[in-house]
């Protein structure tokens, strides 16, 4: 399965649909608030969807268990069985939660570095929720600043609500708040087939590069000029230039 042939996302059952959530968390310390926080608002997305009919089954992606892969990937673009297995989580997936910690004011460097190794047409019109923790509260906008253009990059679609958690944003009941804003608005994405749509009908109006897709992302006439010389073939001369030679 390839990024441009979408999975069937939102299936029918005999109570409403069945959505897929992938939860992306980057969190490394066991316990972790960064997976707490990725967590609380599946669970949120999972509640406000069964009381809409719907079920969610939720697969969570640990990146801290694709470290010993993520060396090779980075260097030579070739994925382990893990990453692989990733991979396919968030293709398959209707919508995402992707929690981060908060380093050096930015998102850590293994959240980062996973998504700058994904295809560039994984994520097209996939709806995320994006959430981080850190510290201190002066890290707040590092969501909205960093991580949502990211994703603005990758052409994912991000909810409205960020959810970003200080360590005394816990006991705080707005946190709640946020986290349930943010779980309605991406199951409403998903609720829509807004990615399905925009794959099925506008895939080729985006753009794409040579080989992001398996090769199946462009329709490439190979019988062009260019692809005949960019293939080691040659050229046949045109009959007109044939004869301008012959006239001269």
């Amino acid at each position: 399965m390839t990024p441009s042939q979408p999975f069937e996302h939102g299936q029918q059952n005999e109570q409403g649909k069945t959505f897929r959530l992938a939860v992306v968390n980057a969190g490394i310390s066991d316990p972790s608030s960064t997976k707490l926080l990725g967590d609380r608002i599946a669970q949120s997305v999972r509640e406000t969807a069964e009381r809409r009919g719907h079920s969610v089954r939720i697969t969570t992606v640990d990146l801290r268990e694709l470290l010993p892969e993520l060396s090779g990937a980075l260097a030579s673009g070739l994925l382990g069985p893990r990453f692989t297995a990733a991979v396919d989580a968030l293709r398959e997936a209707d919508g995402i939660v992707a929690s981060t910690p908060v380093y050096k004011a930015g998102p850590s460097g293994l959240f980062s570095s996973f998504f700058q190794v994904l295809d560039n047409d994984l994520l097209i019109a996939k709806p995320v929720a994006l959430a981080a923790t850190a510290g201190t509260a002066r890290h707040a906008l590092v969501v909205d600043e960093q991580m949502r253009s990211l994703f603005a990059y990758l052409r994912a679609l991000s909810v409205p609500t960020s959810v970003f958690a200080a360590t005394e944003d816990w006991q705080d009941n707005a946190l709640g708040s946020r986290v349930d804003r943010a779980a309605f608005e991406l199951l409403l994405l998903m609720e829509t087939g807004f990615e399905r749509e925009v794959r099925g009908s506008s895939w080729r109006s985006y753009q794409h590069e040579y080989g992001s897709a398996g090769g199946t992302e462009l329709a490439i006439d190979l019988n062009s000029d260019h692809m005949k010389l960019a293939t080691g073939g040659s050229l046949k001369p045109r009959n007109s230039v044939i004869e301008g030679i012959d006239e001269g």
